[in-house]
């Protein structure tokens, strides 16, 4: 017979894999979903303006509909991003790079990915990558 040990890692492996396919699907179709409520809002305000003529400058909503507008419009491109990481995660699962840190090699602890499922490097580097604003104390 095999090795006991060996047999419990490759269950262990295919359990966390089978997990991190699930917390990877549920987050993208929880993306998907509102990247389409998103895409709803957007034309709403696109098709209650185009009811009304609209001069930003005279009328006194002009300036709130256009807010409205660019950060409905934010908020969708932040959500197709987060997809886009999403399916870059289900990539590495399936080529089993999955929660291997990008930048150093080393495993990305579980309980970071529980938190982002997408995550691409471990909480130490993540801290030291120059292009992350730092946080005031």
């Amino acid at each position: 017979m095999g090795d006991p040990s060996r047999c419990d890692h490759g269950e262990r492996s295919s359990s966390t894999s089978a997990s991190a396919r699930a917390r990877l699907a549920a987050d993208r179709a929880d993306t998907v979903e509102r990247t389409a409520a998103l895409a709803r809002d957007f034309d709403a305000i696109v098709a209650a303006n185009a009811l009304v003529a609209v001069d930003d400058e005279h009328d006194p909503d002009g300036g709130s509909t256009a807010f409205e507008r660019a950060h409905v419009a934010a908020l969708m491109a932040l959500a197709r991003e987060h997809l886009e990481e999403l399916d870059q995660a289900l990539a590495r699962l399936e080529r089993g790079e999955y929660g291997q840190c990008e930048s150093c090699g080393r495993r990305i602890p579980p309980e970071r990915l529980e938190v982002r499922p997408a995550a691409t490097t471990c909480v130490r580097c993540a801290r030291s990558d120059p292009r992350r604003p730092r946080r005031s104390a």
